[in-house]
């Protein structure tokens, strides 16, 4: 598995399969355009293929906050290590900011707890229908 901090080379076609389960998924498109517009981004690619099989993005004023969006991993490459290592990976970029804020389901709350995350509240507004990048 390569990581890798760029978009540099990524295209559209190397985004394919991610967003399982979400009502009106971001096309590779959209997909390839939050990558570049993260502040940080992480993404793992299969050596083999050359596709990215999972990625995690930070946004953030780079002095004392950073929120993590997103993680995602491909439904082939799950329970592989690349995600811990994609978390992992993003923790250590951030290591000079106060407070990074990430929201989860509650049944994703242990798994970022083994990287020293504490459970908090927060507040959300969804706006569904642009969650296309419409």
């Amino acid at each position: 598995m390569l990581y890798t901090n760029s978009t540099d080379g990524i295209t559209s076609d190397m985004l394919q399969g991610f967003f399982v389960d979400w009502p009106n998924p971001p096309n590779s498109e959209t997909h390839l355009k939050l990558l570049k517009n993260s502040n940080t981004v992480i993404l793992a690619m299969d050596e083999k293929t050359s596709q990215v099989v999972g990625f995690i993005t930070a946004i953030s004023d780079g002095v004392l906050s950073a929120y993590i969006p997103l993680l995602e991993v491909l439904p082939e490459y799950k329970n592989a290590g690349i995600g811990k290592e994609l978390v992992e990976r993003m923790l250590k970029e951030l290591q000079n900011i106060y407070m990074i804020d990430l929201m989860c389901d509650v049944d994703l709350q242990p798994y970022y707890e083994q990287f020293g995350m504490a459970k908090s509240r927060g507040m959300i507004i969804r706006n569904y229908e642009m969650q296309a990048g419409n």
